[in-house]
């Protein structure tokens, strides 16, 4: 991650600790954790190293740190990686299992293969589920997704695709091309079974 010469942060953890901006302790906090990445891994012990941070400011400023990881990160999906289309289909079918609507979900991956997050884009009715690539693309911009997987559930049970989901897909692949995004998959899931698109050639 970047390096935080960020002001903001500087001023928003000296308020935090109330301290100055330009105290002792704050400088000293950004020397040696010079990265965001550094900052969110640090613990109490380290932060008690530095003078003027006693145990009750460590112990502030690591809860305030976890707090933003947990906002950032969904804890549950931290470390999922996606190597199949059956992954996707465990990640996902409990979300889906007793469902009388069509829910249209995208899982959002980094350059690993990993979860970044899974959020539902669009709910539908019983028959038809309404998606357009704007916002599929715009939440994986603001996730600084490097590929995704698109999934939704037939409540009928049989999860193949009809002609509209198979277009929707081929859709989200030319946006996904312009934008330098890939979908990776769209995954039918019903009746405890899936279809993916990408396993059966339509992508």
């Amino acid at each position: 991650m970047n390096h935080h010469n960020n002001e903001e942060l500087k001023k928003l953890i000296s308020e935090s600790l109330r301290e100055r901006p330009d105290s002792y302790a704050i400088q000293r906090l950004f020397q040696e954790f010079p990265t965001t990445t550094e900052l969110m891994d640090v613990s109490e012990q380290q932060l008690m190293r530095i003078k003027g941070i006693g145990m009750g400011k460590a112990r502030q400023l690591t809860a305030m740190l976890k707090l933003a990881r947990l906002l950032t990160i969904p804890a549950s999906q931290e470390q999922v990686k996606i190597r199949s289309p059956k992954d996707a289909f465990e990640l996902l079918e409990p979300d889906f299992r007793y469902s009388t609507k069509e829910y249209f979900t995208c899982l959002f991956l980094n350059t690993k293969n990993r979860v970044i997050s899974k959020e539902i884009i669009s709910i539908g009715s019983l028959n038809a589920a309404i998606v357009h690539p704007r916002e599929v693309f715009r939440t994986a911009i603001k996730r600084c997704s490097a590929s995704l997987i698109c999934a939704h559930n037939h409540p009928s049970g049989d999860p193949e695709p009809s002609i509209e989901d198979v277009n929707l897909t081929k859709r989200l692949i030319a946006a996904g091309e312009i934008i330098g995004i890939e979908v990776l998959d769209h995954i039918i899931i019903g009746g405890n079974r899936f279809y993916s698109l990408k396993e059966h050639d339509h992508l």
